[in-house]
Order: structure tokens, then C-alpha cells, then sequence
């Protein structure tokens, strides 16, 4: 079963003229959501240790976040919408392809050096990405990858990762359709 056929398309959301991909009919089917968990697991176990955490930015990278910390023994660390986090924390504000958001993390959240795999969902213009590596190098870690269940090539995001030096990898990719 390939994991693009369990991703659900509804054109309009949020807004006219988008076609948001939405993984939660891919996460809901057991088998789906085990190849996700199990292709990334199966990667990163042969980077062989290559990070120190995982950081997932809200909501639907601590799902596949959360996960993998727990396959690979790793701490997971949460990027978050204003106002979710009790402690200090340090911000970004970024635009969106629809608007515009901030982002939060604790500012005791990682040593600095600390090696990271950032993870998310879906990669399109890669503003909510790029916000969160800002926060990530703002603490001084190192962003070893950029990992995502969908990549949306033809919005840029990827393409402005990859400019400014991140390497990014995704299961999947849905073309201008």
C-alpha cells in the first residue's frame, strides 16, 4: 500500500485555490501509519546516531515526532503555536501561504551543539520550516535534516530549505495537481 493513496485532498481548505493535503485519513489506517513510523525509523536508524533529539512542529509533527523518539530512544521536543508553552520561551513569526503565524520553543529546550531532526507533516512554501530552524539555530543547535511525510515541491518550500543548506527528506510528494 503506498503511503500517497492513504492521503486525502480536499480542495478549498483553508481557503479557495488550495488543495490541502490531509495525512489524518493516512495515520487513522494502522498500516499507514506504521510504514510512516517504520520507513523513518529504518532511515534514521542507519544515519546511525546522527542527532541528538527530534523536534516536532505543531500539531501534526508530534505525532510522527512523538513516535519516532520512541523508536530511536531519542527526547522529543515541541516547536508550538503562541501561548501553549509554561516556561520562558523565544519566538518567530513567519508567513504562511495563507497569512501569517509565530512559533515557539522553550529557551532551555536544547544545548547548544546539539545535533536535531526536525520533523513536520507537509512541506509548501516552507515558512512554518523555516521559522522553526530560526528558533533551533537561535538556541545554537544544528539542524542534521529535515524530515516530512509530504513534500509540496512545486510551493518552493523545499527548494528554499535546500538554499540555505538544509538537507530534507520526505516520503512522499504531490505535484501541482
Amino acid at each position: 500500500m503506498p503511503i500517497k493513496s492513504k492521503i486525502r485532498t480536499i480542495p478549498d481548505y483553508p481557503k479557495k485555490g488550495i488543495l490541502f493535503r490531509d495525512i489524518t485519513t493516512l495515520i487513522k489506517d494502522p498500516v499507514g501509519f506504521r510504514l510512516v513510523i517504520d520507513n523513518m525509523t529504518q532511515r534514521y536508524v542507519a544515519m546511525n546516531d546522527d542527532f541528538d533529539v527530534i523536534i516536532g512542529i505543531e500539531a501534526r509533527g508530534f505525532i510522527i515526532g512523538g513516535a519516532l523518539s520512541y523508536t530511536l530512544g531519542k527526547g522529543f521536543v515541541p516547536i508550538r503555536k503562541p501561548g501553549k508553552l509554561p516556561y520562558t520561551v523565544i519566538k518567530q513569526e513567519y508567513d504562511l501561504e495563507y497569512g501569517t503565524d509565530t512559533v515557539e520553543i522553550h529557551e532551555d529546550a536544547l544545548e547548544k551543539g546539539a545535533r536535531v531532526l526536525l520533523v513536520d507533516d507537509l512541506l509548501a512554501t516552507g515558512g512554518t520550516t523555516l521559522a522553526a530552524a530560526a528558533l533551533i539555530e537561535k538556541l545554537g543547535a544544528v539542524i542534521t535534516e529535515i524530515a516530512v511525510i509530504v513534500n509540496l515541491p512545486d510551493l518552493g518550500g523545499e527548494q528554499k530549505l535546500i538554499e540555505k543548506g538544509y538537507k530534507v527528506f520526505s516520503l512522499t510528494e504531490f505535484d501541482g495537481e
